[in-house]
């Protein structure tokens, strides 16, 4: 189910597909969904949710796996991937795709004014503070403090907003 506010900006480039086990994608007030963005429904029953305001630039896929919550006034630079799922592995006597997904580490929660810088990719378990800032090309796979400035691969941290 599609739940888009009338007020948001959704390129007709951009590719959000229905859930077919009733998972949703709400869009909210005023944001914008630039050309090339991929939001797919894959690997568990979550939800995507996106605030008000929001900006989500070329480019960007999402994943919905385990949920994905991204609030208001939030910033993604182009082609970062949000990927809320991760594929099990651990049985070597199955191939990868037949043993299906691991348990949910939390889905992803994006807190409100974050800016994801581009190419990042942002993991399942990931929570990112109000006010963070993500470098481009950066690895985001646990919890990033309210206004931190990070970058690096691994994700390290390089000062405070405040």
């Amino acid at each position: 189910m599609k739940i888009i506010h009338e007020s948001a900006k959704i390129s007709s480039l951009a590719d959000i597909e229905d859930s077919v086990r009733g998972s949703r994608v709400v869009i909210g007030e005023r944001t914008m969904i630039d050309s090339f963005v991929k939001i797919k429904f894959a690997g568990g029953l979550g939800d995507v949710v996106i605030g008000e305001d929001s900006y989500i630039n070329s480019g960007v896929v999402v994943y919905s796996g385990n949920g994905v919550s991204i609030g208001s006034r939030v910033l993604i630079a182009a082609n970062c991937t949000l990927a809320a799922a991760n594929h099990e592995y651990k049985d070597p006597e199955r191939c990868i795709v037949d043993q299906g997904f691991m348990e949910s580490r939390g889905g992803i929660v994006i807190e409100d004014d974050v800016w994801i810088g581009a190419g990042c990719v942002i993991l399942d378990g990931a929570k990112i503070g109000k006010g963070a800032v993500i470098g481009a090309m950066s690895l985001v796979r646990g919890e990033i403090e309210p206004y931190g400035i990070y970058a690096g691969n691994p994700i390290q941290r390089i000062g405070f907003r405040k």
